[in-house]
């Protein structure tokens, strides 16, 4: 059993079944370890557009340990110096956005990777159980243990996708509508034939290699029915921000319909 439940989520995928998150965005631990015992499968902590800094990530990243749910973490950007100590957090998976090229994508890799494979620096501390871990026997699976996904959320992604696909060492993509729909001069269209047409045909042919293949999304029944039914195998769905304010605002408008 890994403290990251990646275990879990490797199983469930490879058993066909399929994965569902959601994203984390508020400071509080107790949102992650919510959603964890709610059943999700895992969490996906976004210090991309949120106030989550190295501290907060590590708190959420806790959170969830006793859950089952795998911590996912969504770094800044691929840079290395930005993805190495979040990795010291030891999340089930880095998500790099924004990746456009296949060195994008190669140099993601890299970070997450220790040599010969990456240029990963040596400094576990939580991965191999603050100490507790011989280093020879934490090094045999260390690089197994967090998944490194990349972010397809630009059309010359898209077109670079059989090189990328074909990278060594890279576990999944993840589609992001919003940022693909705006590359292809669509903001805020992501429901445009076109998005929808590249988005399929990232997902098929992700699933015809040995990666994984996600979707980042608001909630929407008829959309999630059509995606998974081309072979996705996890999504996040929604938020804690706007799941939180859709129940609040449901309950406000019901109680203020039967005052009237």
């Amino acid at each position: 059993m890994t403290i990251n439940n990646i275990d879990r989520f490797k199983a469930k995928i490879a058993r066909g079944e399929l994965c569902v998150g959601t994203s984390i965005t508020f400071t509080d631990p107790a949102i992650s370890e919510l959603v964890g015992d709610a059943g999700y499968d895992f969490t996906w902590i976004d210090m991309e557009h949120c106030p989550i800094d190295i501290s907060t990530a590590l708190n959420h990243v806790m959170a969830v340990r006793g859950t089952g749910a795998a911590p996912f973490v969504r770094v800044p950007a691929g840079d290395p110096i930005i993805i190495k100590p979040v990795l010291e957090l030891h999340p089930a998976a880095i998500i790099a956005p924004q990746v456009q090229t296949v060195a994008d994508v190669e140099r993601v890799v890299a970070a997450c990777k220790y040599p010969p494979v990456g240029i990963r620096g040596f400094g576990p501390r939580r991965g191999r159980g603050f100490g507790g871990q011989p280093y020879p026997e934490y090094l045999t699976d260390a690089d197994e243990q967090i998944m490194v996904i990349v972010q397809i959320e630009h059309i010359d992604a898209v077109n670079a996708l059989d090189e990328i696909l074909a990278v060594e060492g890279l576990d999944g993509l993840c589609v992001g509508f919003n940022d693909l729909a705006g590359s292809m001069g669509l903001s805020g269209k992501v429901t445009d034939p076109k998005v929808i047409e590249v988005t399929e045909e990232v997902i098929r042919k992700t699933r015809q290699t040995d990666k994984t293949i996600g979707i980042s999304m608001g909630y929407d029944c008829e959309a999630v029915t059509h995606w998974l039914g081309l072979g996705l195998q996890w999504i996040s769905l929604g938020g804690d921000f706007n799941l939180l304010y859709a129940k609040l605002k449901g309950m406000l408008d019901d109680v203020r319909a039967i005052e009237r």
